[in-house]
């Protein structure tokens, strides 16, 4: 028995040991897999609450932690004439690299929230966070009627969750694709949270913009108190606006930078890819003088652009805006629709922003 014993050991020993030289023949030894495979570092789960993420004091669902500053951008993204509020957060000891103007860098740790509520009743809560590997992650929280707690919804969204302050009754809740869908074709994920947002010239024509009260965490006042560096000082001194030939067409530009810019650019997305079309509707900060290459760009493909989208019933070569025809333009008749196959944006609304196109339509009604 101990010989057979002694027997099977060696055997042992001796398939280990040609099963070591094959792998590092094969460069899969010890070392050599170390370095093919990352070690990623341990992601911590979702709260299930939105209580538990950081954005309120303890105990509250209604004081928002001092930590958290508020922010409004000043082209705001239509969402069904949701009322919004907004807030982020940065670890302490970090600030946003802001070198790129059109492309903050922002810390690992970085939160952002975002409420969206009807007639006072908070319906959901967004966050994005960026994590230790730099990647950034989506979540949605619902809140009961009650308002006194947010759920975290699940990764598919809720296509139709029953609200009756809501338009037509009911909310889509957006799902992390969606989320993805929107915010990654951008240079970086945070929309809102841009050096155009907050620029403190804000345009006094802006569709839907909260007053300049509730604006005062803008880029003058962050980069002061050190929580944005590395800024062009010239955007400091001169702060960005969109140029224009009048004040109409700048909040024009505006409205489409904020509702449509996200995916109609030519930016170099850290995580996704702008549409392959060639319309630019968002505006680049650093070229933001008048004459401005940034300006040109989007009046460019904007007017009698061609569109590959040809609306049903249409006649002839179809144009993305007919100047002094707001009625041929396929800009406005896809504003206009809420058929999926044709309406613009494509996600997140149930009804068009009848004071967004009105906008849109006397500017080109003027051209």
């Amino acid at each position: 028995m101990k010989l057979h014993a002694f027997f099977v050991y060696g055997l042992g020993l001796f398939i280990a040991f040609i099963s070591s030289a094959i792998l590092v023949a094969s460069g899969m030894g010890t070392m050599a897999w170390a370095k093919q495979v990352p070690v990623r570092s341990v992601i911590a789960p979702l709260p299930q609450h939105l209580r538990d993420t950081g954005l309120f004091v303890a105990g509250s669902t209604t004081e928002v932690q001092a930590q958290n500053l508020a922010f409004s951008p000043q082209y705001p993204l239509w969402s069904d004439g949701a009322a919004k509020r907004r807030w982020f957060y940065l670890p302490p000891g970090t600030s946003i690299d802001a070198s790129k103007p059109d492309a903050w860098d922002f810390p690992a740790g970085t939160r952002l929230w975002k409420e969206f509520s009807f007639e006072g009743r908070r319906v959901e809560t967004r966050l994005i966070e960026r994590l230790a590997d730099r990647s950034w992650r989506y979540s949605v929280y619902v809140w009961n009627e009650e308002g006194t707690d947010a759920v975290l919804a699940p990764k598919s969204g809720i296509s139709a969750l029953p609200v009756s302050v809501a338009p037509n009754g009911r909310y889509a809740v957006p799902s992390e694709s969606d989320c993805r869908a929107c915010h990654e074709g951008a240079a970086v994920p945070p929309l809102g949270l841009s050096v155009l947002q907050l620029s403190p010239d804000r345009d006094p024509l802006a569709v839907h913009a909260d007053p300049v009260s509730l604006a005062t965490n803008n880029l003058s006042s962050l980069a002061a108190r050190g929580l944005i560096r590395k800024l062009p000082k010239d955007l400091l001194t001169n702060p960005p606006r969109i140029a224009a030939s009048s004040p109409e067409e700048r909040a024009a530009l505006g409205y489409l930078h904020g509702n449509c810019g996200q995916c109609h650019n030519n930016n170099e997305s850290e995580a996704g890819a702008a549409v392959p079309v060639g319309l630019l509707l968002a505006q680049k900060v650093g070229r933001s003088e008048p004459g401005s290459a940034s300006s040109e760009q989007v009046l460019h493909t904007l007017i009698n652009g061609p569109s590959r989208y040809r609306p049903p019933g249409t006649q002839g070569d179809a144009k993305v805006i007919v100047p002094g025809r707001s009625d041929l333009s396929v800009l406005v008749l896809r504003m206009k629709s809420r058929n999926p196959q044709m309406q613009m944006p494509p996600l997140g609304t149930e009804i068009p922003d009848a004071e967004g196109i009105a906008l849109i339509e006397r500017w080109i009604n003027k051209l």
